[in-house]
């Protein structure tokens, strides 16, 4: 089959590699559609040190069986599925009392962190264990269902956040996750949603997808903003969708006393943390780690169109060109958001 490797820091083979082999519990899926994550940007260079080459990243997929193990019942050839993006053993501690994304032996699509290696869907055929599979609802497109993945990354920071109707919120950064974080917080009734970025654009696009008001990061002094806008008090709420320490002071800064802040943005393996402020407004964190249990209601919210996911998509390209892509997205180009690559 076909694949993206990436061989070397920075450097991609578009390439022949062996189909993967199937244990007794797993099917294999024909790749129909897979979006580039901010994750594989930044693995690309080394920077995360978990995507170390050779390896075939890729988590944001989906696409059709075209085979199944001996043991699988559920799954036939020819289903549509979406999975998601973590492996869990299903097995330890946190598995059974249904905290997948808490596996202690989980594994993460496309990633290599040293301790292991799991090629991911930049291919023509990836192989998964039946249990991470979801069935796409009939009149999902496969583009639209390779973005249920990021829409549950930012479904569930949502889900584990005390919120309540009427609320207001302060979203750090308005990426994908960032645009995603907002249209999660307009459906479960927050009030106020404020969202912030160095880059004008992409506010252009929060606003679109229902944030109430936008601040330029470099502009203004957004925790003062941010008071301004809620009664002098702050927000209830921040998530913080970009994982540096500037991002996650301004998060810390702009919330009332009492108020909290969840944690989304994994760039920066160590920050820089305002420990003062968070002890003495007693803040309440959150760190939000993948998906649990949010895609069957994510590929629903997609495919009515509650969740806006042809806001965010800006390219849709064949595999053998990701290369470029990867490259384009890693310089920043403006415009560029998500990019889809087709196998």
């Amino acid at each position: 089959m076909k694949a993206l490797m990436l061989t070397a820091y920075n450097e991609f083979e578009f390439m022949d590699v062996p189909v993967p082999e199937i244990g007794a519990d797993d099917v294999l899926v024909q790749v129909k559609a897979c979006g580039i994550c901010g994750s594989d940007i930044h693995g690309m260079d080394g920077s995360s040190g978990r995507r170390i080459p050779p390896l075939i990243m890729g988590h944001e997929a989906a696409g059709v069986i075209s085979q199944v193990g001996a043991n699988v019942t559920q799954w036939q050839v020819g289903d549509r599925v979406t999975f998601d993006s973590m492996i869990s053993c299903g097995n330890c501690y946190f598995c059974r009392r249904g905290e997948p994304n808490l596996c202690d032996d989980r594994r993460v699509l496309g990633v290599s962190p040293g301790d292991y290696r799991q090629h991911g869907a930049f291919a023509e055929y990836v192989a998964l264990p039946q249990r991470i599979l979801f069935p796409l609802p009939d009149q999902l497109s496969f583009e639209h269902a390779s973005m249920a993945e990021p829409v549950s990354i930012a479904s569930h920071a949502v889900n584990i956040t005390p919120l309540a109707l009427g609320d207001s919120a302060v979203v750090i950064g308005a990426g994908m996750i960032g645009n995603l974080v907002i249209q999660a917080l307009r459906l479960a009734g927050c009030g106020q949603i404020i969202a912030v970025d160095l880059d004008a654009s992409k506010l252009e696009v929060a606003r679109e997808v229902g944030a109430t008001h936008t601040l330029v990061a470099n502009q203004c002094d957004v925790p003062e903003e941010v008071r301004k806008l809620t009664g002098g008090r702050g927000a209830d709420m921040a998530f913080e969708a970009v994982g540096i320490s500037a991002a996650v002071k301004s998060a810390v800064d702009s919330v009332r006393k009492g108020g909290s802040v969840t944690l989304v943005g994994n760039l920066a393996a160590k920050i820089d943390f305002p420990l003062q402020s968070v002890v003495t407004r007693e803040i309440t964190l959150y760190g939000s780690c993948g998906i649990n249990g949010e895609y069957p209601a994510t590929l629903e919210l997609i495919a009515s169109g509650k969740i806006n996911v042809d806001a965010l998509i800006t390219n849709v390209a064949p595999l053998n060109e990701g290369g470029d892509w990867f490259h384009r997205l890693y310089d920043q180009e403006p415009g560029l958001m998500k990019v889809i690559l087709k196998p």
